[in-house]
């Protein structure tokens, strides 16, 4: 049997397993014309450090005020000047994204808001779910900065008889013995724990069966959860502790 030569010009390469590459027919060349032809799977989220994702927010909110203020072009420079970080540093974690800027030319701030927002995955409206409906998940219901930075919330519980029923902001504040039921029909993802420390981790298994993926937490408690499940935790006192050492 003849086995005819394939040239290059006859076929594509195309990647089979991580760090291997095959050469396939020449019929089965990918045509961007054929819609039905397969495509590549979209690669999985580059692995970036937390502390650089914990920084995007705050370029965010720096461009935000600039596009409030008419600005339409900004620099590493001008960010470094008015966030702290280093231009090297803001430079840096904006390039394990894309390149957004040109030297000399600087970044336009519309543009790169749209992109980070679309890199944080906030270029739509989340809804939260709160668990606690006392001081903090009140304060939290309240809370009118959410809308405008991608997040709305939509459900309150709490285990109070005397809260259950009552109007929290624009909210009713719901049983926490329907909490999973409610949050898994709602199809919420997000929840925010304002309880007792000592009642955290129920709280928090009970929001991964409800299958929330990202959890606030606001007790003072370290929380156990499935690696898929991220968590972020606020809590004042810690932050407070920290400040102290550099008072003389």
């Amino acid at each position: 049997m003849n086995i005819p030569q394939l040239y290059p010009q006859h076929c594509a390469i195309i990647p089979t397993l991580p760090g291997t590459w095959s050469l396939p027919q020449a019929k089965r060349r990918y045509n961007p014309q054929v819609t039905h032809q397969r495509r590549r799977k979209p690669m999985a989220k580059k692995a970036i450090p937390d502390i650089i994702i914990g920084r995007l927010p705050i370029y965010l909110r720096a461009l935000e005020r600039m596009q409030q203020a008419g600005q339409k072009i900004t620099s590493s420079k001008d960010l470094s000047a008015r966030l702290g970080f280093s231009a090297a540093q803001i430079r840096k974690d904006l390039s394990q994204f894309g390149e957004f800027g040109k030297q000399g030319t600087g970044y336009h701030v519309e543009y790169l808001s749209k992109q980070l927002r679309a890199i944080l995955n906030i270029n739509k409206v989340w809804d939260v779910a709160i668990v606690g409906a006392g001081d903090v998940g009140s304060a939290l219901a309240h809370y009118k900065g959410f809308v405008n930075r991608g997040f709305q919330a939509t459900l309150i519980f709490d285990n109070d008889p005397a809260k259950i029923g009552k109007k929290v902001g624009n909210l009713i504040v719901q049983d926490t013995a329907e909490m999973v039921q409610t949050i898994r029909e709602a199809g919420v993802k997000i929840a925010m724990i304002a309880v007792p420390a000592d009642h955290a981790q129920e709280v928090a298994d009970q929001l991964v069966e409800a299958g929330v993926k990202a959890i606030l937490n606001y007790a003072p408690v370290q929380l156990s959860v499935p690696e898929d499940v991220h968590v972020e935790y606020i809590d004042p006192a810690t932050r407070l502790q920290k400040m102290t050492y550099y008072l003389e």
